[in-house]
């Protein structure tokens, strides 16, 4: 199908990229517990809202 990026390309991409190291190169990750925690960086807040899950990679 036109327009669809292949699954083996998607894939191959997650098993290359770490979520943590790609979001903390522009948002300031700060770790508690299992997961990282940050202000989020579509709107202005004080309180951390923003969570990455670095083994669920999400």
């Amino acid at each position: 199908m036109a327009g669809r990026i292949p699954r083996v390309f998607i894939n191959d991409l997650l098993a290359r990229t770490d979520i943590v190291d790609l979001i903390d190169a522009r948002v300031k990750l700060k770790k508690q517990g299992k997961n990282f925690h940050a202000c989020c960086p579509f709107h202005n807040e004080k309180t951390p809202s923003f969570t990455v899950n670095g083994e669920k990679q999400f």
